[in-house]
Parts: C-alpha cells; structure tokens; sequence
C-alpha cells in the first residue's frame, strides 16, 4: 500500500455563526457561486489541500511558507510563541463547528441519513426517530457519536406548495447551516426545484440527492427480469431527475443516487467528495474525520487530511509540556498529547470498535514510548536533513525529538490505514 500520506442536545440550540479560524480563507455564512464550477449548490473549496506526502524533508521549508497558519506562527519570533501559535490552530481544527441540514420531501429517508452519516442504525440508542409519515414540527440537532462538533440537523419536510417553499426557505437561510442536503424518493416536485433555485441564487452549499434508489433497481429487475440493466435504469433516472430541474430553472443540476441503507452503493463517494467542496479548511477537515468509514476512497481522503498536519502536531508535542521519554535517549515531547493523537487516528478510521460495534483495546502512552524508540533509529538522517532549513533553525534542541515524533506520527498512520482498509470486505469497496 502506497503511503496514507498522499454540544447541542436534540431539539436545542440552533446552530451559531463563528469567527474565522487561523488559516481559514473564508468566514462562514454563504458561499459566492464560482464561475469555474457549473453544479448548483456546489462551490469550489476556497484553498487546496496539502498532501505532505509529495513534500520531501528538504521541502519543509516551502511547506511553511504555504502553510499560512505556520507563516503567521512564526513571525512571533521565539519557538515557545511559534508552538502557542500551533497549539491553538490544532485546538480550533478539532473544535471547528459543522452544522448539516438534512431536509426534502417527508418520507424520502432523511432521518435514515442522519443515522448512516452518523454511523447508527436506526434502532440504536441515540438515533434520530424513523417512520413512514413526517415526524417533524421544527429543527432537531444530533450530534456525531464520536465528533459532538459535527452536528447533523432532521430538518422538517418541504410542503408542495408556492407559500410553504418560502417560508421553508427563510427557515434555511436564517440559521447558519454550513451545508444542506436535499432529498427526493421520487421524481423532484416543483416546490423542492423551486427551493433548490433559490438556494442557488443566495450562494448556499447544497447537495441533491434522489433516494431509495435501490427500491427502484429491485422494482425494475422484479418486473423485466430478461432485459434488467442496472446502469440503465440509474440512467433513467439521473436524466429525469434533470429534467425536471432544469424545466424549473435550475441549471446544470447534479442529482447523487443514494441508498441511505447502503452508502457503499451509488453514488455516496461522489456526494462526499461534493460535500467537502465549498467548505472553509476547517470545516472540511471536521466532515472529512466524521464520514463513515464505506470505502477505501473515504479513508484515503481521511489519511490526506490528518497526514496534513502531522508537522504541527510534531511541532507543539515536543516544544509543550514536554518531559524525557523515559528508556528513549534525547527524545523530550508531550506523551499524553501524542497518546491522544494516535487514538484519534484510529478513532477516525475506525478501528476504535470491532465489527458488532464493539469497543477495541486503545493505544496507551507504553506504546507510545516503544514507537518512538523505534523511531529514533531510523530518524537520524531525517534530523540531520530538517535542521539545514533555516526557519526550523530554533529547532536545534528539539531537532532529534521532532524527527522521531515526525516519523513516528506518519509511520503510525500508514499502519492504521492499511490496518482499516484490510477490514472493509465486498466488491462495494
């Protein structure tokens, strides 16, 4: 395998707007639309992502100067003000807030999504309420089980007519959702084309989505059995889906197949992928960790994003609250901070539970200390290499600490990585 690196209570608090975050390019609130992107509802990522895996060690220093919160990190001069810095920067990436809206037409499986997007079953404790008619009166907040500051709002049903589209449309645009996903079970009626086109012209984020598909597949299979095709009758049902949109003024629309009982199936990795795009850095980072775990695509894009950081993470271990390693010579960092950091790769990928959802035995600061032991030998050369870059100069006492974290960090994640994607089993994945 090639390396990974290429709180609201339910029916409370009504998502808040929050202020930019170091390194954030944008502020929250809607997006403009972009003419280089033609879906509507999908706006382009404000930055890009860094993949440290292309940056060789002598391009540390280029990564610094792209990085805009270690260029501003280290203007205040000593390394003890840079990791401060660094340290609230990783504090705000695991604390950014994302709120999902998840609405469309009642009984369309919206409440089914906020389970799978949460990892639940409908049945499970804490899981947002299912039925056949709509159960709704207002907004009810769920928090992620493992990421409370992604909250995932079961939003009421959009009614069929004129009145109820603009009332639900204020209703949207007045809370700060930093995405919202629109379903249909069947064909779009007018009320929801016209909300998604009012959307569209105030620059929201939004996703459409035609669900029940696999209802559909089954039904045409059952009844032409002799000539069923699969990607035909998804063809079918893309082309009047867009139709249908567009005969109501929404241009270029891009409809997600979806399986809210599947998400291996269709097209839930295209619908991530849409998701993530028109997100501030942050909070694309915050969606990104909580996705479910249904696809090695999905854990790729989850190690992109953690391997991101690992310089930082590195950085603030061995510059705070750090003390000897015990048995490990010249190595000095935050034990606790690194143990907490490898539990949430895993977290991340999954491999905190086992397959009936079960709690796993978690990484403790002994491993810890064993892994940086071995790190250390194989980080001489790494060192020796990162303290010929004259911004990490004031590294030079830490400099063996930071190789070996370094190492031990990205060696770790491409463990858990494999590790993850060796436990997802079927051709879906």
């Amino acid at each position: 395998m090639a390396s990974a690196c290429p709180s609201p209570q339910p029916g409370h608090n009504l998502p808040q707007k929050e202020q930019g975050e170091l390194g954030d390019t944008q502020g929250p609130g809607p997006r403009s639309s972009s003419p280089e992107h033609s879906n509507p509802g999908v706006k382009q990522s404000p930055d890009s992502t860094l993949d440290l895996s292309s940056f060789s060690t002598s391009k540390l220093l280029e990564l610094s100067r792209s990085t805009r919160a270690l260029t501003e990190a280290f203007e205040a001069g000593s390394l003890p003000a840079v990791a401060a810095r660094l340290q609230a920067t990783l504090q705000s990436l695991e604390n950014a807030q994302l709120n999902i809206g998840i609405t469309g037409v009642p009984g369309s499986g919206k409440s089914t999504l906020v389970n799978a997007l949460r990892g639940l079953g409908d049945e499970e404790a804490n899981s947002a309420a299912t039925g056949v008619v709509e159960m709704k009166t207002g907004p009810t907040a769920y928090l992620h089980p493992k990421y409370p500051n992604v909250v995932i709002w079961d939003l009421p049903g959009i009614g069929p007519t004129i009145l109820q589209v603009h009332r639900s449309l204020q209703q949207l645009l007045r809370q700060p959702y930093d995405l919202l996903l629109i379903l249909s079970a069947g064909r779009f009626p007018n009320s929801l084309a016209q909300l998604a086109c009012r959307l569209d012209q105030q620059g929201a984020h939004f996703c459409l989505i035609r669900s029940k598909v696999d209802v559909d597949v089954a039904a045409a299979c059952s009844r032409r059995p002799s000539t069923f095709s699969e990607e035909a009758v998804l063809g079918q049902i893309r082309d009047d889906c867009a139709k249908q949109l567009e005969g109501e003024g929404l241009k270029g629309p891009r409809v997600f197949l979806l399986s809210t009982f599947n998400l291996k199936k269709y097209d839930f990795q295209q619908l991530q992928e849409a998701m993530v795009q028109g997100l501030a850095s942050h909070k694309r980072r915050a969606l990104l960790v909580a996705m479910p775990n249904v696809s090695k695509n999905i854990l790729e894009k989850k190690a992109a994003a953690l391997c991101q950081h690992i310089w930082l993470v590195a950085l603030v271990a061995c510059s705070i609250n750090q003390s000897p390693v015990p048995g490990v010579k010249d190595v000095a960092c935050d034990l606790a901070m690194l143990t907490r950091c490898l539990q949430g790769y895993r977290r991340c990928l999954g491999l905190d539970t086992g397959l009936q959802g079960e709690a796993k035995d978690t990484i403790n600061q002994a491993q810890v200390v064993e892994l940086l032991r071995r790190a250390v030998e194989e980080a001489s050369a790494f060192t020796h290499e990162l303290l010929r870059v004259p911004v990490l100069g004031n590294l030079t006492t830490q400099g063996i600490s930071f190789g070996a974290i370094y190492q031990m960090l990205r060696r770790s994640l491409d463990m858990a990585v494999k590790e993850a994607q060796d436990m997802l089993v079927g051709p879906d994945c």
